[in-house]
């Protein structure tokens, strides 16, 4: 999922890490692990708020603040 600034995307993946990304160097972040792989996310029209899903039925929110490289 992308930012809606354009600037960072977070993504979710079956190994259970949501890994946020810096799109301007495309380097990685951060990183956070869940107990069971995430089967989706998206970004919140606020830009800082991220929702989960993982594959146990759990949804996660997350709040990101002073992830992203591009402001």
């Amino acid at each position: 999922a992308i930012a809606p600034d354009g600037k960072t995307a977070i993504s979710a993946s079956w190994d259970s890490t949501l890994k946020i990304w810096d799109l301007l160097t495309g380097k990685e972040v951060a990183s956070f692990s869940g107990e069971c792989a995430f089967n989706g996310c998206a970004f919140a029209p606020d830009g800082v708020t991220v929702v989960a899903g993982d594959s146990s039925g759990r949804v996660h929110f997350l709040r990101l603040e002073g992830v992203s490289g591009g402001g």
